[in-house]
């Protein structure tokens, strides 16, 4: 390798783009293709990074797979940062097996982190933690320690586990100052942001009230009846009944519980489970048959009482009962809370993490533009969706994460 390319690659692991590019924007051989890709990504020029890495891919002769594989692994990176969530992840896989085999660990450590955070965005936590469970940072250089302390306070935050996601960062933080790369030391810092900015509100008795992550941590360890917005459950301790697939008797359950001790109106009920204006007889009969419905699913934690103008819920054995809620409750709040992170998304991407159809995500987006609070940019495959980061709560943390110990 020649002394230009030497510090041209220098240049980037200390991300000064700017610095490799004059060492080697005029040539045209497959190494400085290859370092003119990262460069132009480092700078926010993804489509023209990608075309350069693809070209360096082919200039790369056959025997030089170590070469092709990272140049694999830094196009996986830009699809990642771009949110194009639908990138070939067995093509990484593959290019990491490569760069294993022939010894190049870092590189393959990194090719491992980017899995790992595609697999948190898409809310698989399961296969996330077994990836990361192999990839051992003791050896790893201060820039790749600090990204997989990242992905571990990544997992731990969506899991609910506020102290080991603390110690992950604080180590992050360390290896990020000591690397001396501003991009890095400020996604250190991103995330600990989202551990100081609230991710849910506690409704209670008529009250609401802003709650940290680790302070929804530790609502899981009350007696306390919990209706679950965010996943749509209700449960005490390590009881859980899911009602994700039951919407009209989730919402019933959560008005009956933003109300308690008192009680809720059968007006009330059908407006808020139904959307009926006017309780009718018909309303009335179809409300008598759902909450028979609900009573006999939450049997084990609760009952449900009739009153003289309604119904009201009698907790079995806790003593209070709370509703977790997100922070911010609109119509495709979900949509908006992956868009808070300031990054652009396809449609595509959307739809992966969300778990829906990419038609489902569409219908959603076009009235928030219309709306002005979601913009897009580019046309057909290339359509990118964002928005600025919404002050004051966090983005994706608790949205697909599964219920602890559930």
């Amino acid at each position: 390798m020649d002394s230009l390319i030497t510090a041209a690659a220098l240049a980037l692991a200390a991300g000064d783009p700017l610095g490799a590019l004059d060492r080697v924007a005029l040539r045209e051989d497959a190494p400085a293709l290859a370092l003119r890709g990262i460069a132009m990504a480092q700078l926010g020029d993804f489509d023209r990074a990608k075309l350069l890495l693809r070209r360096a891919a082919r200039a790369f002769s056959p025997k030089e797979a170590v070469a092709r594989a990272r140049c694999v692994v830094a196009e996986a990176e830009i699809a990642l940062v771009s949110r194009d969530l639908g990138w070939p992840a067995k093509a990484l896989d593959a290019a990491r097996t490569a760069l294993e085999k022939h010894g190049d660990r870092l590189n393959a450590a990194h090719a491992g982190h980017l899995k790992v955070r595609r697999l948190l965005l898409i809310g698989r936590l399961d296969e996330a933690e077994h990836v990361l469970a192999g990839l051992d940072p003791a050896p790893l250089p201060p820039a790749a320690r600090a990204a997989h302390e990242l992905a571990v306070a990544g997992i731990a935050m969506r899991r609910l586990r506020t102290r080991p996601a603390r110690a992950a960062l604080e180590w992050a933080r360390h290896a990020a100052r000591k690397a001396g790369i501003p991009g890095l030391i400020a996604e250190v810092d991103s995330a600990w942001l989202a551990l100081e900015t609230p991710a849910a509100r506690l409704i209670a008795q008529g009250r609401e009230q802003p709650l940290l992550l680790e302070e929804v941590e530790a609502l899981q360890g009350t007696p306390a009846l919990v209706v679950d917005a965010f996943r749509y459950a209700v449960r005490i301790g390590r009881t859980t009944v899911s009602l994700a697939s039951r919407p009209v008797l989730f919402a019933l359950a959560r008005t009956l519980a933003e109300a308690w001790p008192g009680d809720v109106s059968r007006g009330e009920l059908v407006a808020r489970a139904f959307g009926g204006k006017h309780a009718d007889e018909s309303h009335r009969a179809r409300l008598r048959v759902e909450i028979g419905r609900l009573r006999a699913e939450l049997r084990a934690l609760a009952g449900i009482s009739a009153t003289r103008h309604g119904f009201t819920l009698v907790p079995r054995q806790a003593h209070a009962v709370v509703v977790l809620a997100r922070p911010i409750e609109e119509r495709h709040a979900a949509v908006l809370a992956l868009l808070a992170d300031g990054e652009a998304w396809s449609s595509s991407a959307l739809a992966l993490a969300l778990g829906t159809g990419q038609r489902s995500v569409q219908r959603a987006l076009e009235p928030l533009a219309e709306a002005g609070k979601v913009q897009s940019f580019g046309h057909g495959r290339a359509r990118r969706w964002m928005t600025p980061p919404v002050a004051g709560f966090t983005t994706t943390l608790l949205l697909p994460a599964p219920l602890p110990n559930g």
